[in-house]
């Protein structure tokens, strides 16, 4: 059975992915100061090889945060179109959840914890 959920709810679950989105990107930027230290100490090809490969792997993950920013606006704007309908309306209808949305912010966190993990694994070794 879909869930159903008042357009406060999702416009909450909205707020709370921008919010975490925000956060991640703030974390790239450390992730990128660390990257950097480590690759002017180290020229070692091992060491330059892995540089090479957090960067690209911080690139694809902005790519991610920018676009899952993107669908959520999205979402907002039907959120709104839906105020901008009828407002009254709005308060006493329940809407379907956006589960698609949830699944792809839950598998991108995912991703990103299991690149900073490894990350701090790479760090600790060659700091």
């Amino acid at each position: 059975m879909e869930t159903k959920k008042t357009i406060y709810e999702l416009h909450e679950d909205h707020k709370i992915w921008l919010n975490k989105l925000a956060f991640y990107k703030d974390d790239l930027a450390i992730m990128q100061n660390r990257i950097s230290e480590i690759a002017s100490k180290n020229t070692a090809n091992e060491v330059l090889a892995q540089v090479e490969h957090f960067q690209n792997q911080l690139i694809v993950q902005k790519e991610n945060i920018d676009t899952l920013h993107h669908e959520i606006g999205v979402h907002e704007t039907g959120l709104r179109a839906e105020v901008n309908k009828n407002e009254v309306a709005v308060d006493h209808k329940r809407y379907a959840d956006h589960t698609s949305a949830r699944a792809d912010m839950e598998n991108f966190e995912k991703t990103f914890n299991d690149l900073r993990k490894e990350l701090i694994h790479f760090l600790a070794k060659w700091m």
